[in-house]
């Protein structure tokens, strides 16, 4: 069984079963992100600063990977320090930081509902680059199943979950009360246009990046963090006046910071050992879990259009991993 087909080559089944466990576990830390970020809100606003979230969340990650080496459990590498293979890690570190920043802004030229519905286009951005850089090509199937996977996230952004009626305590928020209309400006439709392509294009380079080089992993995860660490120091430093580093943080918040480190990790052996096209998968079978933990949660409800969405879903992970 091959990457592309969903397994590990060479892996027998004990590590088969570690490498399921660990897409299931990165599945469902995607998923409780937004739950998570909506517990930790207090009158209804995120009390702390996004950008010292994303910074907190790199600085974790770089404290994670540099443990291995601290402890003696990872050797660094004989011989003179391969800086030189640092160097590509800051391409990105740079993508991912405009992606991320590229996010808020988008929000200022349309509405949450449009960026949700559209920004399922990264997924073909993605398959795309995978097929040019890689040099990988699909199979109809495959191609058929990713765009079951887009129709699946546009329906369950149209309508997945929805703010029952009749709410158990309090009076609906303000904003269920009077919901922004659908919008987008063609500044928005360029900048979303160029959000997609940097999604699929910094997901794969850092794919074909983590291949190519004969580094360990823990390694590459260094490099990769220490500049994603300076990218987004230098952000928040540049942000402007606003609260602390800390501050408006909760036990909420940090379990945020450290869940979202942990999948960053996740993600990093599924780009070294795996492929983009199974990132794809796992972000896309983690909105599962976000409706489901929203629901129990945040006490929102399942509709039709969920469902619709979980069955496109396990129709994809059929069509593409499923025995030809």
């Amino acid at each position: 069984m091959s990457v592309e087909d969903g397994g590990m080559p060479g892996l027998g089944r004990p590590r088969q079963a570690r490498w399921t466990l660990m897409l299931l576990l990165s599945t469902a830390m995607y998923g409780a992100h937004a739950p998570l970020l909506a517990l930790c809100r207090v009158d209804g606003q995120v009390p702390f600063r996004p950008s010292s979230a994303v910074l907190l969340t790199e600085l974790t990650k770089l404290l994670l990977c540099t443990f291995p080496f601290l402890v003696g459990w990872q050797a660094w590498p004989r011989g003179a320090p391969p800086w030189r293979q640092a160097v590509p890690f800051a391409l990105s570190a740079l993508l991912y930081g405009a992606n991320n920043n590229l996010v808020i802004y988008l929000q200022r030229y349309m509405d949450p509902s449009t960026y949700q519905v559209l920004s399922n286009l990264k997924i073909g951005s993605t398959a795309l680059f995978y097929c040019l850089c890689l040099r990988h090509r699909l199979s109809a199937r495959q191609g058929l199943a990713l765009l079951l996977l887009m129709a699946a996230g546009v329906c369950y952004a149209a309508g997945g979950l929805q703010n029952p009626g009749n709410l158990p305590s309090g009076p609906p928020p303000a904003a269920a009360a009077s919901p922004m209309p659908l919008h987008i400006t063609p500044l928005g439709l360029l900048l979303l246009v160029v959000y997609c392509l940097i999604s699929g294009l910094s997901s794969v380079y850092t794919e074909l990046l983590m291949k190519r080089q004969r580094l360990p992993l823990a390694l590459q995860n260094l490099f990769l963090y220490t500049f994603g660490v300076l990218l987004n120091l230098g952000l928040h430093a540049g942000g402007g006046p606003g609260p602390g580093l800390l501050e408006g943080f909760s036990g909420w918040a940090a379990l945020v910071v450290l869940s979202q480190a942990l999948n960053g990790l996740l993600m990093s052996a599924v780009m070294k050992h795996g492929s983009s096209i199974t990132r794809l998968f796992v972000v896309s079978c983690s909105l599962v879990v976000n409706a489901m933990l929203s629901a129990a949660l945040l006490r929102l409800q399942l509709t039709a259009a969920f469902f619709l969405a979980t069955l496109l879903i396990g129709l994809a992970v059929r069509l593409y991993y499923g025995s030809r």
